[in-house]
């Protein structure tokens, strides 16, 4: 080490690195205290729901013009329910293929149940 360099003190370590003035953090956000479920309607669209679990809900709605039954699970960000990755929409023609086999797979899940 050369030798005109001197070893700080302490006190000038903590005032070089001490980051911003504030050090309280901000405030957390409070979130609302009604957690039914919220969901956006508008007035023109109308929305058939069922609930099958806490977050997993069965709905049929029209996307792009088409009606489908949604099977999904939601998740809830600042209060509101909002439709997660996992899940699956079936069109008409999937629901309907999936009605003929329900007699099928029930006796199944009977038989491995």
């Amino acid at each position: 080490m050369p030798p005109n360099k001197s070893k700080r003190s302490a006190s000038e370590d903590s005032t070089s690195d001490s980051g911003p003035d504030d050090r309280n953090p901000p405030p957390k956000k409070s979130k609302p205290a009604d957690k039914g479920s919220s969901k956006k309607t508008n007035s023109n669209e109308e929305e058939h729901s069922w609930s099958l679990d806490k977050n997993r809900f069965v709905k049929v709605r029209e996307f792009r013009g088409k009606l489908f039954v949604d099977i999904r699970e939601f998740y809830e960000k600042n209060g509101e329910l909002l439709p997660g990755k996992k899940g699956i929409s079936l069109s008409m023609g999937q629901w309907n293929k999936l009605k003929e086999h329900i007699d099928d797979i029930q006796e199944s899940v009977e038989k491995l149940g």
